[in-house]
């Protein structure tokens, strides 16, 4: 690991589940419709639809464990700097002194996994970033530390 990167923080491996579990009922959903429409109203279309949305998503299955660990934030002097992506990559920088809104937010997987996601709000609803899959010790802690930074950053503007 390069010197630059270590301050770098993952989200918790386990959020690979949250993801996959989430895959898996959304083509289910999907293929379930397509073979519904296939066989209720004899479309042959519907059927390779409900194929294709079922190779489509075993191959993101398959991604995302590796889309998970590219999934890290930073935490520096001014911002927390937040990064995600494979091929389409994205990087926000988020100053403390913009954050309105720290939430934490759990799903019922991720509650099952000790996991909760961290919400940042800021102004600029476009500037609004989620880190998933954080520890709940860690997004509880993570949270207090953020509100402390953005009350410091307010009170100097």
């Amino acid at each position: 690991m390069h010197e630059v990167d270590a301050d770098w923080r993952r989200v918790s491996p386990k959020y690979v589940v949250v993801e996959v579990v989430g895959s898996l009922i959304g083509m289910a959903v999907f293929v379930g419709v397509g073979l519904v429409v296939y066989f209720l109203f004899d479309q042959q279309w519907a059927l390779w639809v409900a194929i294709a949305i079922a190779v489509a998503s075993i191959i993101g299955i398959a991604l995302e464990p590796r889309r998970v660990r590219s999934i890290q934030y930073r935490l520096r002097e001014d911002d927390l700097l937040f990064r995600r992506g494979i091929m389409f990559q994205r990087q926000v920088a988020v100053p403390y002194g913009r954050m309105q809104l720290v939430d934490i937010t759990r799903g019922p997987v991720a509650r099952a996994l000790g996991l909760a996601d961290l919400k940042f709000v800021t102004a600029a609803a476009a500037t609004a970033v989620t880190v998933p899959g954080l520890p709940m010790e860690e997004a509880d802690r993570l949270r207090d530390e953020l509100v402390a930074l953005a009350e410091t950053r307010r009170a100097g503007l």
